[in-house]
């Protein structure tokens, strides 16, 4: 019984002598591996600063690299010899990167956010092949009056957009007194700017309550530059606020089944549209397209032609604040 026990406890130093054995010895002038990681963090955010430099300023990438060390309190010399062994335990080494890689991207989308806010942009959208691109509040309330009769977007493209992409914007709308007369019904209008400055476009004018979806697409335009839209509400007879909410901008990339059935929805709305001209006699539309002075207001109208499409014009359109 005590062999038995005694060869045991053989057994368990042995298995025990060889962890330790198998473990890697690590010099002491080596950098721990969370110091490590943000030595190398910031070294990378030097390097990428230094090549920003002029020519004739080379001498400013240097002055980067120094003052990461100087930060973290190491020298050229122990940075060099921490990475020599770090680069012969690649498994390390993988592990640090990984957490500077998670680092560096989530400073990046901060800058991204930042940006946006500065320039009054959403920022970037996510990427996939049906994503809601839609960077503002789903949720508003028109009353008709002026400063209050509209909702107006624009959204760049950016990487995430590509040739042949569907847009798709559904509104809810909900009329609390029941439903508008047609000369003050609202009007929901988008269109897609490309890079070639071609523009594709949909008008519908909102008679009810419910869902509305506007969907546009392009096979041969190439590349799109903005998406815009609009939402006007004119002043009613009597006092009556417009709910809309639901609101989501479905951006599809290019897929034969998508595609045909973006198609026959444009087909389809086209078709009320020109429905609606025939049955009614011309009225006047209010866009949102060109600034007037009308009565000592600041309501932007123009005479349109009853037709689904929005003016072509160059001046900027008011943007939403982004979230």
């Amino acid at each position: 019984m005590k062999g038995r026990n005694r060869i045991q406890w053989y057994s368990v130093a042995l298995l025990a002598f060889c962890l330790t054995a198998c473990q890697v010895k690590r010099p002491k002038d080596v950098l721990p591996d969370a110091k490590m990681e943000n030595v190398l963090y910031d070294y990378h955010i030097a390097k990428a600063m230094g090549e920003e430099v002029p020519y004739n300023e080379s001498y400013k990438r240097l002055l980067y690299i120094e003052s990461v060390f100087k930060k973290h309190g190491i020298t050229q010399a122990n940075f060099d010899s921490s990475m020599v062994w770090f680069a012969r335990n690649p498994e390390v080494l993988t592990k640090i990167y990984e957490k500077i890689n998670l680092r560096l991207k989530a400073e990046r989308d901060g800058i991204n956010h930042l940006i946006a806010i500065r320039d009054n942009k959403p920022k970037e959208s996510l990427p996939g092949d049906s994503i809601d691109v839609w960077a503002w509040q789903h949720i508003y309330q028109l009353t008709g009056m002026p400063l209050d009769n509209k909702l107006i977007f624009n959204l760049p493209s950016d990487t995430n957009f590509h040739a042949r992409d569907t847009l798709q914007w559904k509104v809810r709308f909900r009329f609390y007194n029941g439903t508008p007369d047609s000369l003050y019904a609202p009007l929901m209008a988008m269109k897609i700017r490309y890079e070639n400055d071609s523009i594709i476009n949909n008008l519908l004018k909102i008679k009810e309550t419910g869902v509305k979806t506007i969907s546009l697409f392009a096979d041969t335009l190439g590349k799109i530059k903005e998406v815009s839209g609009f939402i006007y509400y004119p002043m009613q007879k009597t006092s009556q606020p417009l709910l809309i909410d639901h609101i989501s901008l479905m951006r599809y990339h290019a897929t034969d089944s998508i595609a045909h059935a973006a198609k026959d929805s444009v087909q389809e709305n086209t078709d009320k549209l020109e429905m609606e001209n025939i049955k009614q006699e011309p009225v006047e539309m209010r866009s949102v397209d060109m600034i007037e002075q009308d009565n000592g207001t600041n309501l932007r109208r123009e005479n349109l032609r009853p037709r689904p499409t929005l003016r072509n014009t160059d001046k900027p359109i008011r943007q939403l604040d982004p979230k």
